[in-house]
């Protein structure tokens, strides 16, 4: 009698097979993950500065317990860690957490871009890992995709060679390649290709109101999660195909082997990274593009028409995004140098701006300095795209604010401090870390660890029971929505949807979320006023 194979065979194997061969993952807390998994060709050679293309096949099994490699980037953010070993153009891999048993649940999806001011970042940090939704029932996919001069230089014969007649949104473009190779494999996975949300934060979030404007993906996706920012002025907003030309012309011409497309590709990635690095270069060509394919117009003409997906979306921001010093720059925070930075920033304004960011004496400057930085920095092209989906996007606006600040850090940290958008300033022989005002609200950034329940994963800060009450919450508001569209469930604080009607609501999240009225409009309008001139 020959052997019967027991009916739960497939649901112990850690391996699937894809449109491009079979993939063995590992099994890891119940979940089997998949890590460094190809979506796209390796953007390389005659590739640098291209659409991506399909993955190439492969024979046999292909072993995805490995992350990627990092793409190209300088170290410029103090808060990034990585799990993968290298870095390198050869980038375009995507890692998946599934909770599936039999690989045909069809469990919600989540993709999550990372952030990184579109010049840094990488799918395989810890605090992006999708171990903590995944056992909540959701497949969770994280992905890299191009960066600063490779995935944002636009050029003039770059535009010509392009079938679409385009150039400049490659790192964009590398996110929905992503979106087409997980609508297309991620039922082997056990999960649904018609039930994807996206999300992200900082440039991760601007990517997905990105995503959600363009033609090319707004029908991939059945909802957006939004964490601090939005292409919208002023906030990394795309710019016409025809002026980052010339910005990437200028840039092409200032290297020092030649400018020509050929010349350019021939550079080592390495000797290109360290072109776009040099004083005068630095990143301005590296600016995505209003190119007509992937974008057509700029993201409030494209929502002001309706023409951008239609979906639920969750969107917020934190309650301190950046500190005071983005508007005093190196000076104290005292009412004097306030009002005299207000008045250089806003000239015959600056009075009408003292009274919405108002500060009494020296000891409301840090905070009204801070709320202004903020609102300059992300906030205001948060609230916008908030402000334009429920004019005419048709489907509910879920809106928070995160306020939890961070604990202390923890012994091993020394006497370290917090800088900029969630990195560390250490002290050193030579130099000690500036003291640094109380925090007034939750830093940028910071929020990331407690929405993915990942807050272990980051040894920095002594985290309490009252950190993992917030994480608890604000992950179970995160999942509910990937679910149904709808945060609310069962023992959560009641959220309510905006719809374009009525008072704006918003999720103050923090020890005791509760929903508040929106209080700051006024300040919203009268920057809309300004940048939308």
């Amino acid at each position: 009698m020959s052997a019967t194979i027991p009916i739960f065979a497939q649901t112990t194997s850690n391996q699937v097979t894809v449109e491009n061969g079979i993939l063995e993952g590992t099994r890891e807390s119940e979940l089997l993950i998949f890590r460094g998994v190809p979506f796209a060709a390796p953007p390389v050679g005659e590739l640098r500065w291209k659409e991506p293309q399909p993955a190439r096949n492969w024979s046999g099994v292909r072993k995805a317990d490995q992350f990627g490699n990092k793409p190209m980037q300088k170290p410029i953010f103090g808060d990034m860690g990585f799990r993968s070993k290298d870095m390198s153009e050869d980038c375009l891999y995507l890692n998946v957490w599934t909770p599936a048993k039999t690989m045909t649940e069809k469990l919600p999806v989540l993709v999550y871009f990372y952030g990184g001011g579109l010049a840094a970042g990488d799918g395989s940090e810890p605090r992006y890992d999708g171990e903590a939704l995944a056992k909540k029932g959701i497949v969770v996919v994280t992905l890299n995709y191009r960066l600063g001069i490779f995935g944002f230089f636009s050029h003039p014969d770059l535009t010509n060679e392009s079938p679409n007649k385009s150039s400049g949104n490659y790192g964009y473009l590398d996110q929905h390649a992503a979106l087409v190779w997980v609508q297309k494999n991620i039922d082997k996975f056990g999960g649904d290709p018609k039930h994807i949300t996206i999300a992200g934060e900082s440039a991760g979030s601007i990517s997905v109101s990105v995503q959600m404007a363009s033609p090319l993906s707004k029908d991939f996706i059945v909802g957006a999660i939004g964490e601090s920012g939005a292409a919208i002025n002023p906030t990394l907003a795309s710019i016409p195909l025809q002026e980052a030309e010339k910005i990437g012309a200028a840039f092409a011409s200032g290297v020092k082997t030649g400018g020509s497309l050929a010349q350019l590709r021939a550079l080592s990635a390495n000797d290109l990274l360290d072109a776009a690095y040099t004083p005068g270069q630095t990143r301005t060509a590296t600016t995505p593009t209003i190119d007509g394919y992937f974008l057509p117009k700029t993201l409030p003409e494209i929502f002001e028409a309706g023409q951008q997906a239609h979906i639920p979306i969750l969107v917020g921001w934190n309650s301190a995004e950046v500190p005071y010093q983005v508007v005093l720059k190196a000076d104290a925070p005292t009412l004097e140098n306030y009002k005299k930075a207000v008045g250089s920033l806003y000239n015959d304004k600056a009075e009408q701006v003292l009274k919405l960011y108002p500060a009494a004496s020296d000891n409301d400057v840090v905070k009204a300095a801070t709320a202004l930085s903020s609102d300059r920095f992300i906030v205001y092209s948060t609230w916008k795209w908030a402000e334009l989906q429920a004019k005419t996007g048709g489907r509910p606006v879920y809106r928070y604010v995160f306020s939890r600040i961070r604990p202390a850090m923890t012994a091993a940290m020394g006497n370290a401090k917090p800088g900029l958008a969630g990195g560390i300033i250490k002290d050193d022989a030579t130099k000690k870390a500036p003291a640094q005002p109380a925090a007034v609200g939750a830093s940028h950034a910071s929020e990331i660890e407690y929405a993915l329940g990942n807050l272990s994963s980051n040894k920095v800060y002594d985290w309490t029971p009252d950190d993992h009450k917030v994480s608890a919450t604000m992950a179970d508001y995160f999942a509910n929505f990937i679910k149904t569209g709808n945060p609310n469930g069962k023992g959560l604080p009641h959220w309510d949807a905006n719809t374009g009607k009525g008072p704006v609501k918003y999720m103050d999240i923090d020890v005791t979320s509760q929903q508040k009225t929106e209080r700051d409009r006024e300040r919203y309008l009268f920057l809309d006023k300004e940048y939308m001139k």
